[in-house]
């Protein structure tokens, strides 16, 4: 491990690019119950590339409304303040990792499909399996592989040694953590950390790879950690990693997972995912 890359990797975690405020607060506002419609428009009236976006997420095929959507209260009206919450996330990472990811393979885009799908798949286990967890994991596998922009740099850099032999059946993420004494699941959870994010998204986006070693388990990270696995063996947002990950069965039988719902998850989770992430890349 190189002490002096992993003082210059928590320096790049530090000056990541925070979410933007417009964004942040419009997120504040859309928790309160008490906001109103024009509360939410007037900061959007300053936003027109995020209001473009809201739109043309809501007018996309994930949500197949019937009639098309051309303002904000329409949207809300049709959608609801949850949906409309995960369009405004889903819009501002959208900025942040629609790029290619150095080190890991990944072309313009592809983190951004495996993000979305990773979010979708985590949706449809929690109804699928009737599970009590809380909205936030959307976010939080959404933002589950945000570390991967920080880290990609140095992955590129020490590729020759990262390919060799004696790193050839590790895990990626024991790969990243021998050579960097970090890997990219605790990096994503410092950057959530900077931007305030709850305590339990934190640990979702911590413990995504290991979610049995997790100091306390919850429902969030074992739905994280599947949907993201679940994607990885499904060929989205595959990259440098692989197909090397199998789902933990622990926590798989802590949220009641079985081969049954598998093909159902996978199914739907290729449609939906799809759907969601080429609404934002259309004029990419």
């Amino acid at each position: 491990m190189n002490q002096n890359e992993l003082k210059l990797i928590l320096e790049d975690v530090k000056s990541f690019p925070s979410m933007p405020a417009a964004a942040l607060k419009l997120l504040t506002l859309l928790k309160d119950e008490n906001t109103t419609n024009a509360q939410i428009e007037q900061i959007l009236r300053y936003e027109p590339g995020l209001t473009a976006n809201i739109l043309k997420l809501t007018n996309s095929a994930y949500f197949g409304l019937p009639t098309k959507i051309g303002s904000v209260r329409q949207a809300v009206l049709m959608i609801g303040w949850k949906k409309l919450t995960q369009i405004v996330l889903a819009s501002c990472v959208s900025a942040i990792v629609d790029k290619p990811v150095q080190g890991y393979d990944l072309s313009a885009g592809e983190l951004w499909r495996h993000s979305v799908a990773v979010s979708v798949a985590s949706e449809i286990l929690v109804k699928e399996l009737k599970l009590p967890v809380s909205d936030e994991v959307f976010t939080a596998a959404l933002l589950h592989d945000v570390g991967k922009m920080v880290l990609g740099r140095y992955v590129k850099e020490d590729i020759a040694v990262i390919d060799g032999e004696d790193m050839q059946d590790m895990p990626f993420e024991q790969v990243e953590r021998s050579m960097f004494g970090i890997d990219h699941a605790e990096i994503g959870a410092n950057i959530l950390k900077r931007w305030l994010f709850p305590p339990g998204m934190i640990s979702a986006v911590r413990w995504h790879h290991d979610p049995d070693a997790a100091p306390k388990s919850n429902h969030m990270i074992d739905v994280v950690h599947v949907a993201d696995v679940l994607c990885l063996m499904s060929g989205l947002g595959i990259g440098r990693e692989g197909l090397q990950y199998r789902p933990s069965p622990a926590a798989c039988e802590r949220i009641g997972m079985n081969e049954q719902h598998l093909e159902k998850v996978v199914s739907q989770t290729l449609q939906w995912a799809n759907d969601l992430a080429a609404s934002l890349q259309a004029d990419s």
